[in-house]
């Protein structure tokens, strides 16, 4: 069972929670301009688990005849044949009631917003299928994070700051977009879509850029409006050195160094802007 369930925690990507978890506890904090209660802090997490465990198991399973004939995919889980499809619509609904029951946990106003952002995670799995704007989608999927760690907190979306979902969204779909250049001949081939598979790498790498200097300003506006302090601003500056190293170590001819671009960037950005958030807002009473 052990390693059953190392392989399906394998198969999600479990560790990758790393990028939208500090945005939705960045959420929490803003709200309450501090630390949030024991209990919100628990329910956010088992709902940030929750739904990102159920909306990366989805993938897997409706894009398992294309994994299965991608090169780069083929030994996931599902096409490998080391988890069944059974296991991971079980998977799915498991962790889908998890976050719902973390949701009612929280409060009202929470419960009512679940169905909307975990229908937007499992939506985005489709939209390869017809659309370049999938990785916009998935940006408006982790756009949800911080504003539902706001509404765990506060129970309502008054006085949330929007320029910080919009920052999440550009910021996702900048680094998506890189990523979605590994498989961009495969796409093509396929029939999927992709920014690179439609417009080629060196644009795609363009658009990322533009995404990615989007996200920097909104996180810099974020920090004014909601008035923090120098510490959240060197954040910002970790923030911005972290997106143009991405854009150092891979380019579209050379995307061998797309997993450091990949998570630990992007990892270090989100637990970055979390701290950063965190600390200000500590100084500040």
């Amino acid at each position: 069972m052990m390693k059953k369930l190392q392989i399906m925690l394998e198969m999600i990507k479990f560790k990758h929670t790393v990028f939208a978890l500090p945005f939705a506890l960045m959420g929490a904090f803003l709200a309450t301009r501090g630390i949030p209660s024991f209990r919100v802090f628990f329910w956010v997490i088992i709902a940030m688990f929750g739904a990102r465990t159920a909306a990366m198991t989805f993938n897997r399973i409706v894009d398992r005849r294309f994994d299965a004939a991608n090169p780069r995919t083929e030994k996931r889980a599902i096409p490998a044949g080391e988890v069944s499809l059974k296991e991971s619509w079980l998977m799915v609904i498991v962790s889908a009631l998890f976050f719902f029951f973390a949701c009612w946990m929280l409060n009202s106003a929470a419960l009512i917003l679940a169905p909307f952002a975990l229908s937007l995670t499992f939506i985005y799995s489709l939209t390869k299928r017809f659309t370049w704007l999938c990785h916009v989608v998935l940006g408006l999927a982790l756009a949800f994070s911080p504003l539902g760690g706001w509404v765990a907190a506060a129970g309502s979306l008054s006085g949330y700051p929007w320029v910080l979902s919009l920052g999440v969204l550009f910021w996702v779909a900048g680094f998506d977009c890189i990523y979605a250049c590994l498989d961009a001949d495969f796409d093509r081939k396929t029939g999927l879509y992709s920014m690179p598979a439609s417009f080629g790498r060196k644009k795609a790498f363009r658009l990322a850029v533009l995404f990615h200097a989007l996200a920097f300003l909104l996180f810099t506006i974020t920090g004014i409006v909601q008035g923090l302090n120098f510490v959240y601003f060197i954040g910002i500056a970790l923030t911005g050195s972290a997106l143009f190293y991405q854009h150092i170590v891979v380019n579209p001819k050379d995307l061998s160094k797309i997993q450091v671009s990949f998570f630990s960037m992007n990892g270090f950005i989100a637990l970055t802007l979390f701290v950063a958030t965190w600390i200000s807002l500590l100084l500040s009473h």
